[in-house]
């Protein structure tokens, strides 16, 4: 016997998760529904499927192909021009029918047992028989009343509620005769209900009525198709399921990885692929598609998960379903019966409310309440830069289509023919996005002068002296690891400027970029002697002489992630020892637990060395925390005062650039040299910028950035420092535990808050208002300064996630405690009060 799959409607009121799939492609327990009537059809010994098809035909025709891997044989039947109707399309195909055949609907899920439908049709030698079933609620539903043999007295499709005469209601399957096509025209639309079924029951032909026992479901709506999950979970159903029953009620398939931590509650499914994160949640009722991604401390509680989502870490979803590919990011929540289309992506701390759908591709912006279906267009694009460069999780965010996308727009900004240098870290992550924007920059005809695998203080040195108009450097994130960070400089190697920034934005989002023709691609080239010429510089910047003359010991731990390690070998050639601690590549991350054990080991390895300092280098050779004689950590703030402290004593009167939050001890020590402190935002680029325009400035930066020396390059160069900081030592015939002693005692604190981003722009303003203009500094968030010394607090609204940082400041440990503990409830006040206010318009 031969079986009819119709799978042509479009499933409106399954929208948005039937905008891009058919009907019968939408997945219940992670396979098709089409899957699920085909394994039914095997189960009754039905072999040969002809499938109608209409809305997105290639879907179903290139996930079943011939039929062959489900164990069937599949053909199609597409109308091309218009749709056909139910029984038009069955009549289209009325040739491919020519004995006894089955009609069954693509969007319904069953068990029902076919075997004796069929044996009934045969048995009562029906020219059609309808399978029908018992429902508590009909109207959605044709109607059918048999007598006590089964044979079709009437029926009514779809009723209201006065024409309800029985609770007996077709199924859309049917069992037919051949010669019952006779009666329908040829291509025209006609349905089997309101034509075909009729019309048999005016000419007195044999139809009659199968009632069936067991599931039936129409997933003709959201509602029904969320139950049709739960139920298939709960065994209401008997559907054949893809993975192993690991434990009663939980099916997990191949190569999934669930946190020891993780806590799922049966009955449950998890597909192929699968990483769930540590301590995650998941309720009895979820299901989870294959190659899905969960992150820590995620909440589940029933929802539907599609193949290919990512989950952020500490997400909620409720009774919900997150469609193919869509993303839904930290602490974000889903509510219940939302719907989320497929590729789309939801921000931080968003919140999607109950029973909303949003179509697919849509963008939700970090912090949105989202109370309205999303149908057209899109919601404003986040910004492509961050507070530094071009950042996002790797290889999810920043892929190599993003990356070309990313690498013409930025070329389409500059002229034809101009060159870009490009380098990176040693990651392959980072070999993968530079390859890519790197391609992006040729098609649009700009020449490439690659650096390769290069520490970004020596790309930032070379760039002024290589006749290009810019450069780019791809690395692992300094403070994220499972992120990229892609920064742009432009010709003296400092970070774009902001209005540089929007218009590469503007090129990428519009997507607004030229096309070169073939002999107009760019070239790429492979200078030579870069380090050299990054270490003649080097030299010309120190005081030789005092290093070669000091015989100083360093211990130099590069964290298994070295990159441009040119250091050892110069200082040696200035007659300094160097021993090299971890130098290696680890193509792990390095966690920040990791790096503070290191931090231990270097700590020892000094002391029994007896060497002068210890340094622990990251972030691609900008960032480094010192270690002192005795094996003490230096680091953050008490770093930014020694540096300070050891530069100004040899430049007095010279200027020093340090972030807005920096602590006071830079102003005391300035004040010992008769120096000048310039502060600046908290951004790299605005640090560096000051660097550059003002004058006589001898160092930038602080423990948390990194140390510019704009005498060097414009960036930051923990390598460089390391040099400075022998010779400085050598000259000033001090050690680091003693310039430590006679640094400014000042305490610092610093405490991070969560402030949805709706909320930062009112708690500013609250600030402001609340408090004297005289008291008030404005160079980047609120900094709230007493008049009589030099107490601060500062209230830093963070650039790329829903925090505010709050810094205080002041020689007075009692009111900096006493201060924190105040601000603390007065900002958590004022963001709980706005919220409730925001929950109350709603």
């Amino acid at each position: 016997m031969r079986a009819v799959l119709m799978a042509g409607g479009s499933g409106t009121r399954l929208r948005p998760l039937t905008c891009d799939l058919p009907k019968p492609m939408v997945p219940i327990l992670n396979r098709p529904i089409a899957e699920h009537i085909i394994n039914l059809l095997k189960r009754h010994h039905i072999y040969e499927v002809i499938a109608t098809l209409h809305y997105l035909p290639d879907a179903m025709r290139d996930y079943f192909q011939d039929g062959s891997d489900f164990g069937i044989q599949m053909t199609y039947a597409v109308e091309e021009d218009q749709p056909l109707g139910t029984a038009g399309c069955v009549k289209n195909i009325a040739e491919l029918l020519d004995e006894t055949f089955l009609v069954i609907s693509g969007d319904s899920i069953t068990d029902f047992d076919l075997t004796a439908a069929i044996e009934f049709h045969k048995q009562h030698k029906s020219k059609a028989t309808l399978i029908l079933t018992r429902v508590p609620n009909p109207i959605e539903f044709g109607v059918v009343i048999t007598d006590k043999n089964g044979k079709i007295n009437r029926f009514l499709e779809k009723p209201s509620t006065s024409e309800i005469f029985s609770d007996t209601v077709n199924t859309g399957t049917y069992i037919l005769e051949p010669e019952v096509l006779e009666y329908l025209p040829a291509n025209t639309e006609c349905d089997f209900s309101k034509d075909l079924f009729p019309l048999l029951l005016a000419k007195d032909e044999p139809m009659y009525g199968y009632i069936a026992q067991g599931y039936w479901c129409d997933v003709g709506h959201l509602d029904a198709y969320r139950e049709s999950q739960y139920d298939a979970l709960e065994r209401k159903v008997q559907l054949d399921v893809a993975y192993k029953e690991v434990s009663p009620g939980l099916w997990v398939g191949q190569n999934t990885y669930i946190e020891p931590s993780a806590q799922i509650e049966a009955p449950a499914v998890i597909g192929d692929n699968c990483r769930i994160g540590a301590r995650v949640q998941i309720e009895g009722g979820t299901v989870v598609g294959d190659n899905v991604t969960i992150g820590a401390d995620a909440n589940l509680k029933r929802p539907i998960v599609w193949n290919g989502a990512i989950i952020g870490d500490e997400a909620q979803l409720s009774a919900c379903v997150i469609a193919r590919g869509t993303r839904v990011d930290r602490r974000a929540h889903v509510l219940e019966g939302a719907v989320v289309g497929s590729l789309s992506s939801v921000g931080e701390e968003a919140q999607i409310s109950p029973f909303i759908r949003v179509w697919p591709s849509k963008k939700i912006e970090s912090g949105a309440i989202l109370n309205i279906n999303l149908i057209w267009g899109n919601t404003a694009q986040r910004n492509l830069f961050g507070q530094r460069g071009v950042q996002g999780l790797a290889n999810i965010d920043v892929t190599p289509e993003f990356s070309v996308k990313l690498g013409a727009a930025y070329g389409s900004t500059l002229k034809p023919g101009s060159k870009v240098a490009v380098s990176r870290d040693q990651r392959n992550i980072s070999r993968m996005v530079t390859r890519s924007l790197i391609a992006g920059l040729m098609s649009v005809g700009i020449d490439i002068q690659n650096l390769d695998a290069t520490a970004i203080p020596i790309t930032r040195t070379v760039i002024p002296t290589m006749g290009v108009v810019g450069g780019i450097h791809v690395r692992v994130h300094p403070d994220r690891p499972d992120y990229i960070l892609i920064e742009f400089m432009d010709a003296q190697g400092i970070n774009l400027s902001k209005s540089k920034e929007k218009k590469i934005e503007g090129a990428y989002f519009k997507e607004d970029m030229r096309r070169s023709q073939i002999q107009e691609i760019g070239d790429v080239a492979y200078p030579s002697q870069v380090a050299d010429n990054y270490c003649t510089a080097f030299e010309n910047c120190l005081h030789i002489d005092s290093i070669r003359n000091s015989r100083a010991k360093v211990v130099i731990d590069y964290v298994y992630a070295v990159s441009g390690a040119v250091l050892p070998q110069m200082l040696d050639n200035f007659g300094a020892d160097a021993v090299v601690l971890n130098a290696s590549l680890n193509k792990s991350t390095m966690s920040a637990m990791n790096r503070e054990a290191l931090l231990t080991q270097l700590g020892h390895v000094v002391e029994a060395l007896k060497a002068n300092f210890g340094v622990q280098v990251s972030a691609n050779g900008e960032q480094l925390i010192l270690v002192d004689e005795s094996g003490i950590p230096i680091r953050g703030e008490m770093l930014t005062a020694l540096m300070v402290d050891m530069m100004l004593t040899s430049n007095p009167r010279g200027t020093v650039v340090v972030p807005v939050h920096a602590s006071s001890a830079v102003e005391q020590i300035a004040r010992r040299h008769d120096g000048r402190v310039i502060r600046t935002k908290a951004n790299p680029t605005a640090l560096m910028e000051a660097c550059h325009k003002n004058p006589n400035v001898v160092l930038g930066g602080s423990g948390d950035t990194g140390f510019i020396f704009p005498e060097l390059h414009p960036g930051f160069d923990a390598m460089f420092c390391i040099a400075k900081l022998i010779e400085m030592l050598t000259i000033q015939e001090r050690s680091l535990a003693s310039v430590r002693s006679e640094l400014p005692r000042v305490i610092h604190k610093a405490y991070t808050m969560r402030c949805p981003w709706t909320v930062k722009g009112s708690l500013m303003r609250y600030l402001v208002e609340t408090h004297p203009a005289q008291n008030l500094e404005l160079i980047d968030g609120v900094k709230i300064c007493q008049p009589y010394d030099d107490s601060w607090i500062l209230m830093l609204p963070d650039a790329s996630e829903p925090l505010v940082h709050l810094y205080i400041n002041s020689n007075d440990r009692e009111w900096v405690d006493d201060t924190l503990r105040d601000y603390r409830a007065r900002v958590q006040m004022f963001i709980e009060k706005e919220e409730e206010e925001m929950v109350a318009e709603v």
